[in-house]
């Protein structure tokens, strides 16, 4: 197979946060991010999403970029506290009104909105409340959903309740890096468990309002042994079990897998059958974010897993520090089909950071590691659904260069440049490559392959 099929979604990623600006504009509230990044010591440089990439202000050039570059498909997220700046009660209709906008303005290009409900930026004072580890968050985030999908998902096929709850915990709730800056090993698995109740009962609240298709996104990265030794293997499976199975397990399975208390100990709670029963509501769609592998051993210094990274030498390693790794995005795909049959896969994210410059030297930008990086992916996407994996979307991450969370400005994901001093945004030569695999449905990939022979 050289071509993806017909009605491939081809698409670019972004998040509120990251990339709107203006987070307190026309009756917003404040978001737990927002109250992060002015924590001393939180964010690299000090940066805050206050300004970012001014999509609040830009979004119809940023729309434009996208049609430009012919993608049919755009995954974006809604600001909760945007449309409820107290998280819960009463909505804010100007709010609401910008995410019209930008749905009008998509579906005005031929561009098919996707939408993700919740991208980490919890309001304050729903976080005042407790946030992820008050149980009210399930309804709270359940009325949230409906009053979006009431409003837009009319004109939306696909909505995403989560992105990454495995983010959300790890950095938020058990090591402090993400907001809301907890480390707190007792208060993680219930903010996990809290994360997929309210998913569940969001998709069921989705569903009664609209007609949209509604799925999670998750981000999971396959765990490799450094070693055959049977300390090495089994540190691989707890760190497969806390990062992956935890949270795919429960949505598919309705339980969570075998090794979650040895990994938390005391710090880890029965949960009812019923609970359980409630978090398996059926998907549409599954989202797969994908950067990279972890090669693992055993090591017990690592909290809570006992398991940590060995870094493997004569890697291509991005900005971020992970592994380039395109084979292990074909065997997730696979695996993942073995364990979702026919249910439709989409690669919600995919992409790296590497050294570009702050502003757009006289030649542009040449990308040359990003461009390999999604020639390489995309043809592992390719051969996935040539063995009959049923891939239905690809979304690079990023469409921009953006606030990336606790590194601040300092790394870049985009495929389109942005001059943060000027907000000037230039298509990178690896937006020119993705454009152009688009354009043949993947054929170019071959050329690329060959122009390297």
């Amino acid at each position: 197979m050289t071509r993806f099929p017909d009605g491939f979604l081809w698409g670019a990623a972004t998040s509120a946060y990251q990339i709107e600006g203006s987070p307190l504009a026309d009756g917003a509230g404040p978001s737990i991010w927002h109250r992060f990044t002015r924590m001393p010591g939180r964010v690299t440089n000090g940066d805050t999403g206050d300004v970012a990439c001014d999509h609040y202000n830009r979004f119809r050039e940023d729309v434009a970029l996208l049609a430009d570059l012919g993608m049919n498909a755009y995954r974006f997220s809604v600001s909760w506290s945007r449309v409820m700046p107290e998280g819960r009660g009463r909505v804010n209709e100007p709010g609401l009104d910008f995410y019209r906008r930008l749905v009008d303005a998509l579906l005005a290009r031929g561009i098919e909105p996707c939408m993700t409900l919740y991208h980490w930026d919890l309001p304050a004072a729903l976080d005042e409340r407790g946030g992820w580890l008050n149980r009210d968050i399930v309804g709270w985030f359940s009325d949230y959903a409906a009053v979006v999908s009431k409003a837009i998902g009319d004109r939306i096929p696909k909505i995403a309740t989560l992105n990454e709850p495995w983010v959300v915990v790890d950095g938020g709730y058990l090591h402090g890096v993400h907001a809301p800056g907890h480390a707190n090993v007792f208060e993680a698995p219930l903010a996990a468990h809290h994360l997929l109740l309210a998913h569940a009962a969001g998709l069921r609240a989705i569903r009664a309002s609209c007609n949209a298709a509604v799925g999670l996104v998750v981000n999971l990265e396959p765990k490799d042994p450094a070693s055959k030794s049977p300390e090495d293997l089994a540190a691989t499976r707890r760190a497969d079990v806390a990062m992956n199975l935890h949270y795919l397990d429960a949505v598919l399975f309705g339980k969570y897998p075998e090794g979650l208390r040895e990994i938390y100990g005391e710090a880890w709670p029965d949960f009812s059958r019923e609970d359980l029963a409630a978090i398996r509501e059926p998907l549409d769609f599954l989202g797969l974010n994908y950067y990279t592998r972890s090669v693992v051993r055993d090591d017990a210094a690592a909290f809570p897993t006992r398991a940590s990274a060995v870094p493997q030498s004569g890697a291509t390693i991005t900005e971020t520090g992970w592994e380039v790794h395109p084979a292990s995005l074909l065997r997730l795909l696979r695996e993942v089909h073995a364990k979702t049959g026919n249910l439709p896969l989409y690669i919600t994210e995919n992409g790296a950071a590497f050294p570009d410059p702050p502003h757009v030297p006289a030649g542009g930008i040449e990308d040359p590691l990003r461009i390999d990086y999604f020639r390489t992916h995309l043809s592992a996407v390719r051969e996935a659904i040539a063995r009959g994996v049923p891939v239905r979307g690809y979304f690079a991450w990023s469409l921009l260069d953006n606030f990336e969370w606790a590194c601040g400005y300092t790394k870049r994901f985009g495929i389109v440049h942005v001059d943060f001093s000027t907000q000037k945004r230039t298509p990178k030569a690896s937006a020119r490559f993705y454009s152009e695999v688009i354009r043949s449905r993947g054929e170019s990939l071959d050329a690329a392959r060959s122009v390297q022979r």
